[in-house]
C-alpha cells in the first residue's frame, strides 16, 4: 500500500501554502548515486576494501597457492559490497526525503530522513552562490549567507558545502541539470533583490495631528 510520509504538506516540499505573489520556479532532489559518492565517499570506501582484498591475497600468496590466497581476499570483497549497499541505501533515503525548491522569493530546502526540517532562505539573505557542475550535468549549488544567522552544519549535513563549518553554506547537493538551476537562481535572486521594498507607515489620525 502506498504511503506518503509528507501528505500533510500543503505544498510539496514546503511547510505552508505560498502567498499569492510567490510561485515555484523549480523543484528537485539529489541524485542518489552521486550523493552517495559525494557525501558518503562511496568511491573511497570501495577502493579501501579492494585494497584490503589485494593486500590479503598478497600476504597469503607467500604461504598458500594462488587460488587459496585469492579465496582469502573474498571476505573483504563481501564486506565491501555490504558497506556499499548500505551507503547507497542511506543516500537513497536522504534523496527520497529531500525536496529542494526555488521560488521567485526564496530558496527552500526540506531535508532530513529521521528528523525532517525545512530551511527558508530569502534571496536578500544570500550573498553569493557557488555552483560546481560535472560533465554529466549533475552538480552542487552552495549558498553563502549574510547576516548574523547561523545554521548548524551537523543538523543540515549532507545538504551543505563540505568542510565549511564556521559559516555553514546550505547546498543543493548532487542535483541534475545544475547549470540550468544555477541560472534560474541567479535570475530570480537578481530580480528579487532589485525590486524596491515598500514599507507601509501608519498615518496619524486627525486628533493626533491636532495635538
Amino acid at each position: 500500500m502506498h504511503h506518503d510520509d509528507f501528505k500533510f504538506e500543503p505544498v510539496r516540499g514546503l511547510p505552508e501554502a505560498l502567498p499569492e505573489d510567490e510561485h515555484i520556479i523549480w523543484q528537485g532532489a539529489p541524485n542518489t548515486l552521486r550523493l552517495a559518492k559525494d557525501a558518503y565517499k562511496l568511491n573511497w570506501i570501495i577502493g579501501y576494501f579492494a585494497l584490503l582484498a589485494v593486500w590479503r591475497v598478497g600476504v597469503s600468496s607467500a604461504d598458500y597457492p594462488l587460488t587459496v590466497a585469492m579465496a582469502h581476499g573474498v571476505p573483504f570483497l563481501i564486506a565491501g559490497a555490504i558497506v556499499t549497499l548500505l551507503l547507497i541505501g542511506l543516500a537513497a533515503v536522504q534523496a527520497r526525503s529531500t525536496v529542494y525548491t526555488l521560488t521567485n522569493k526564496r530558496v527552500a530546502m526540506r531535508i532530513g530522513a529521521a528528523l525532517t526540517m525545512t530551511l527558508n532562505l530569502p534571496y536578500v539573505c544570500i550573498g553569493n552562490a557557488n555552483a560546481s557542475v560535472r560533465k554529466s550535468g549533475i552538480g552542487t549549488i552552495a549558498f553563502e549567507l549574510i547576516g548574523d544567522d547561523r545554521i548548524s552544519y551537523l543538523m543540515t549535513w549532507p545538504h551543505t558545502r563540505p568542510w565549511h563549518f564556521t559559516r555553514t553554506q546550505p547546498a543543493f547537493r548532487a542535483i541534475p541539470d545544475a547549470a540550468r538551476v544555477a541560472a534560474l537562481f541567479a535570475e530570480a535572486a537578481e530580480t528579487r533583490v532589485s525590486t524596491p521594498q515598500v514599507t507601509r507607515m501608519t498615518q496619524p489620525t486627525d486628533a493626533m495631528a491636532a495635538e
